[in-house]
C-alpha cells in the first residue's frame, strides 16, 4: 500500500502546521538574542584579553623548556618519595572521604528537593536555592574558610570536599528522583503504602543505581580537586607541588605530576569496573 501524499494532500498538511513550521516571533527573537550576546561575550573576551596567537605560538618554546627541565621525573631521594607517596594517599584519602560523607548527608536533601516528593512550593523552593547556594561556592573557595575554621591540615580538605559536594549531590539526587517511572510508586500505593512505603519500595530501588554511579564518579573527579585545594593548605599531595614549584625543583614536579595520574587512572578504572557491576554495560 502506498503511503504517498498527493500534491493538494501536502499542501493542505502544510496549511494545518504553518504556524509550527515557522515558528513564533518570540522563539526567534529570543534565539537572535542568545546567539548575539554569546557573540557579543566572545568578542569583548578576545579583545579585552589580549588575545594573539603569536604570544601562544612563542609560548610553545617556553613550554619545551620545562619539559627539558622536568625530565627525568625524580624525587629527589628515597626519603622524599615516600613522603610523595604518603601524601598521595591523604589526598585519595580526603578525595574518598568527602565524597562519601557529602553523598550520605545529601540523601535526605535530595527527595526533600525532588517536586515528586515534597509538594510543597515554598520547600521545593528553599531546598533547591540552598543546594544551589552551596554548590555555587568552588571548592578551593570552601577550603579556604573551612582553614580558618578547622585550622591547617587534611580535616580542612576533607570538609571542603563534603561541602562542596553536598550541593552537587542534592541537585543530581533530586533529578534523578524526579525522573524516576511512577508505576512502582502506584503500585505501592495501590496495595496500601503510605509515602514513606512508597519512597522505600518505589524510588529507592529505582535511584539507587543511579546515585552510586554517581559517587563513584566523583570519587574520581575528587582526587584532581583534592590536589589543588591542597596547594591553599587543605593537606595532601597538592602541597608539596606548589612548594617544588615555587622552589624550581621541575624534576621533583614531573615526578609528583606522574603520581596523581597514576593514581586517578587507576581510580578511574576501579570505578568504571564497579559502575558496570552496579547499572550493567550498555551500548554506547
Amino acid at each position: 500500500m502506498s503511503l504517498a501524499l498527493s500534491p493538494a494532500d501536502q499542501a493542505a498538511l502544510v496549511s494545518r502546521h504553518q504556524a509550527a513550521i515557522d515558528g513564533s516571533l518570540k522563539t526567534k527573537l529570543t534565539t537572535i538574542a542568545v546567539v548575539a550576546g554569546m557573540l557579543g561575550l566572545f568578542v569583548y573576551g578576545v579583545s579585552t584579553f589580549d588575545v594573539s596567537i603569536w604570544r601562544i605560538l612563542s609560548g610553545f618554546g617556553n613550554l619545551g623548556t620545562f619539559v627539558v627541565l622536568m625530565l627525568p621525573p625524580d624525587p629527589g631521594s628515597f626519603a622524599r618519595a615516600i613522603i610523595f607517596v604518603k601524601a598521595l594517599f591523604e589526598t585519595i584519602a580526603i578525595a574518598f572521604l568527602g565524597t562519601i560523607l557529602a553523598a550520605i548527608l545529601a540523601f535526605p536533601l535530595g527527595f526533600i528537593a525532588a517536586r515528586n516528593v515534597v509538594a510543597n512550593k515554598i520547600v521545593h523552593f528553599f531546598a533547591r536555592r540552598s543546594l544551589d547556594t552551596v554548590r555555587g561556592v568552588d571548592a578551593l573557595i570552601w577550603a579556604l574558610i573551612w582553614i580558618n575554621v578547622v585550622g591547617l591540615g587534611p580535616f580542612a580538605g576533607m570538609l571542603a570536599i563534603m561541602t562542596s559536594d553536598l550541593g552537587a549531590f542534592g541537585k543530581l539526587y533530586s533529578e534523578a528522583i524526579e525522573s524516576a517511572d511512577r508505576k512502582p510508586v502506584e503500585g505501592v500505593t495501590s496495595l496500601g503504602g503510605g509515602k514513606l512505603h512508597e519512597i522505600r519500595f518505589g524510588l529507592i530501588p529505582q535511584v539507587l543505581p543511579v546515585i552510586a554511579s554517581q559517587v563513584l564518579y566523583y570519587i574520581e573527579s575528587n582526587t584532581r580537586s583534592s590536589t589543588i585545594i591542597g596547594i591553599v593548605g587543605a593537606g595532601g599531595i597538592g602541597l608539596y607541588l606548589a612548594e617544588t614549584i615555587r622552589t624550581l625543583e621541575w624534576q621533583q614536579v614531573s615526578f609528583l605530576i606522574l603520581l596523581i595520574l597514576a593514581a586517578v587512572t587507576a581510580i578511574d578504572f576501579l570505578s568504571a569496573k564497579l559502575r558496570f557491576a552496579i547499572i550493567g554495560k550498555r551500548a554506547v
